[in-house]
């Protein structure tokens, strides 16, 4: 067999896995940094926990992603500092987010993810990279699916015009 056809881990990557793989890092990285703020200006507890769960997820990528960069040679993206817990009453009302803002960002970055992993997988040819992406795309998918029925249930999703007339034919 070639140099593909071999156990995956020891195929060399190609320049599009190791961007896909950087800025991943760089991505989850930023964002945890920006969902803990998002988490100290939330005041639900449904929401909180959801933002708790996304962190957790974006945590779980960024392990393997440093691995592949490290054992590759890539150097890692710059990561923002852990951001502290801060009290809700501490932020002033016109500085704070609120929790259906807070939300629908989290809502569209999901959304960007799943269309980020869905690239990184059509574009890899390792088999374990593709199989990573897809892990975070099944993962995104169910965060997703999550935060969905707490917008409808906290009246929160701002739908786009509903088509409920009919032509006439």
């Amino acid at each position: 067999m070639g140099i593909l056809g071999g156990n995956p881990k020891d195929e060399p990557l190609h320049y599009g896995e190791v961007f896909s793989v950087w800025t991943g890092l760089a991505t989850a990285n930023g964002l945890i940094a920006g969902y803990q703020t998002f988490y100290n200006h939330a005041g639900d507890e449904d929401l909180k926990k959801i933002i708790e769960d996304i962190i957790q997820a974006l945590r779980d990528e960024v392990k393997p992603l440093e691995k592949i960069l490290k054992i590759n040679g890539v150097g890692l993206p710059p990561a923002p500092p852990e951001r502290p817990v801060a009290r809700i009453e501490d932020i002033p009302p016109g500085a704070k987010f609120n929790d259906p803002e807070i939300s629908a960002a989290l809502s569209v970055d999901l959304a960007a993810g799943l269309v980020a992993c869905s690239q990184a997988m059509g574009t890899s040819t390792r088999e374990d990279i593709a199989l990573m992406y897809g892990q975070f795309h099944t993962a995104k998918a169910l965060l997703g699916a999550k935060l969905l029925r707490l917008n409808k249930n906290k009246g929160w999703l701002v739908p786009p015009p509903l088509h409920v007339d009919y032509p006439e034919k």
